[in-house]
């Protein structure tokens, strides 16, 4: 039991991280509030599900294609829908709302509400002290971990991560010293939406893939979001594990506990902003005057 709630905690918190990274980093520079982040994810995993079952092509090879247009709609998305109101904050969390409904609607014409399923990239399983373990879940970890020291890379190695982080730490002093801030929230919001997309191209094969699919994941994200603290990296990836394995022990652990993690998860999060309201790595916020 200890080796599957291990196992468990450590895929849903990798997957819970790359969401709340990617949804960080894009309130950090732009100040949006993307709800429509996990609905990308919902359509990296119907790009590989068409190019699997419909063309017949290879999974591996389609994971890596399914990231590429996904990038392109959210770029499409944040030009035509987003950049024109990103300074009015209520119409843009409406109008992320109305673009992940209107990706969910269109996805249910497309391929109606049935539940489908993405071929493994490796089949098989290996015996680990009486636990089965398939290939594909060892796979998934060690890729997630992977594009997530990746992106730690590029945020703290890079002159792109760099204006990233500049740009979130202060808009106005970072267009004084020559970066251009909409290029950068331009930039930002690919690697966003690229790492939503990378989530549901790994989650993909262990996942049921479907036009809801996107909501449990939202919900989770923002929670791992709040828990962590608004615009924090660091926050995230660590509050994206808590609750990563507070859901596996949950499920675990207590009778018809799958019904409970979302739940349990949710009461932590609460608990924690009761003590700490800005979040665990966040920064306490004074009223202007």
């Amino acid at each position: 039991m200890i080796l599957d709630i291990t196992l468990s905690g450590l895929i849903n918190g990798s997957v819970y991280a790359l969401l709340a990274i990617g949804f960080s980093l894009i309130f950090g520079v732009a100040r949006i509030v993307n709800i429509a982040h996990t609905a990308f994810y919902m359509l990296a995993a119907y790009c590989i599900y068409y190019g699997t079952h419909k063309l017949g092509l290879n999974p591996a090879l389609c994971m890596l294609a399914a990231i590429i247009p996904v990038i392109l709609i959210g770029l499409l998305s944040y030009r035509l829908f987003i950049n024109p109101i990103r300074e009015h904050e209520a119409a843009v969390l409406i109008a992320t709302i109305a673009l992940a409904m209107a990706m969910q609607e269109i996805m249910l014409l497309i391929f109606t509400g049935d539940f489908l399923g993405v071929p493994h990239l490796i089949e098989g399983y290996r015996m680990i002290f009486g636990v089965k373990i398939a290939y594909q879940q060892l796979l998934t970890v060690a890729v997630a971990l992977l594009v997530l020291a990746a992106v730690w890379a590029l945020l703290l190695k890079t002159k792109v991560g760099l204006a990233i982080r500049s740009t979130a730490q202060d808009r106005e002093v970072a267009n004084l010293m020559g970066m251009n801030e909409s290029r950068v929230a331009m930039v930002t919001m690919g690697v966003s939406v690229g790492l939503a997309a990378f989530t549901g191209a790994v989650i993909a094969p262990l996942a049921i893939v479907n036009p809801f699919m996107w909501m449990h994941p939202l919900i989770m994200m923002m929670a791992v979001v709040v828990l962590g603290g608004m615009g924090s990296i660091k926050g995230s990836f660590i509050g994206a594990y808590i609750l990563g394995f507070a859901e596996s022990l949950v499920v675990f652990l207590i009778p018809m506990g799958a019904y409970l993690k979302g739940s349990v998860a949710l009461s932590i999060m609460i608990l924690v902003l009761l003590v700490r309201p800005e979040g665990l790595f966040g920064i306490a916020f004074e009223e202007e005057r």
